[in-house]
């Protein structure tokens, strides 16, 4: 039995801004750092930072953002999963929302938004979709 940390690092932001946290702390890895830094570039997220805890153990803390009360994050959604994986070509990464949002693909230039995939001309695995 696999675990799924991107999925579990989603769930963790997903339910810090249902109870209207004002940062969140996940444990650390490539990834997650990545994915934190899309959110933040894409204006989803205030700002996150690495916390070292010891000589080895890490985490993440990423600083939720709202405006006015409401959550700038209305949905955040895995979309590939350990069990069934999704891929989308440079011309198959659709808008998310109408454009409103983003999807994070994996691609062989690195983690990018969908604009950005769009604009290099390179496909991968759609990781998640956030508005």
């Amino acid at each position: 039995m696999s675990v799924d940390v991107i999925g579990n690092f989603l769930t963790i932001i997903r339910n810090g801004l249902m109870v209207s946290k004002p940062f969140i702390v996940a444990p650390y890895s490539k990834m997650k750092l990545e994915i934190a830094r899309i959110l933040k570039d894409e204006g989803f997220i205030t700002n996150f930072s690495i916390e070292e805890h010891g000589p080895i153990k890490k985490s993440i803390k990423v600083v939720l953002k709202y405006v006015n009360g409401e959550s700038v994050i209305h949905e955040i959604q895995r979309i590939s999963t350990p069990g069934r994986r999704s891929y989308a070509g440079a011309s198959g990464v659709k808008p998310v929302i109408g454009g409103l949002g983003m999807s994070i693909l994996t691609t062989s230039s690195g983690l990018l938004s969908n604009m950005q995939a769009k604009a290099r001309g390179v496909g991968g695995e759609v990781i998640c979709t956030v508005w």
